[in-house]
């Protein structure tokens, strides 16, 4: 089964990236957080999720500064 991603808007090119890696890659919405194996953020905004208090057990991982195979390599230690 893939692993389900949620990345949020403006980071096409992580998106494409890990589509092509096997990831099933969806846009970040605030529904339900814990439907995603892990969820990729900008790091512009430190609200990141649209609320301060936000809930989730899924891991969430800022990819700002790094490169679209450094997030990959983060998904590929941090879920399994």
């Amino acid at each position: 089964m893939k692993k389900k991603i949620a990345v949020e808007d403006g980071l096409a090119d992580v998106r494409n990236y890990l589509q092509e890696k096997g990831y099933e890659v969806e846009g970040l919405k605030n529904d339900n957080l814990n439907n995603y194996d892990a969820i990729i953020v900008t790091g512009q905004d430190s609200n990141v999720l649209g609320m301060e208090n936000a809930v989730t057990k899924s891991p969430i991982i800022s990819a700002r500064g790094q490169s679209a195979e450094e997030i990959y390599q983060q998904l590929q230690n941090r879920i399994k």
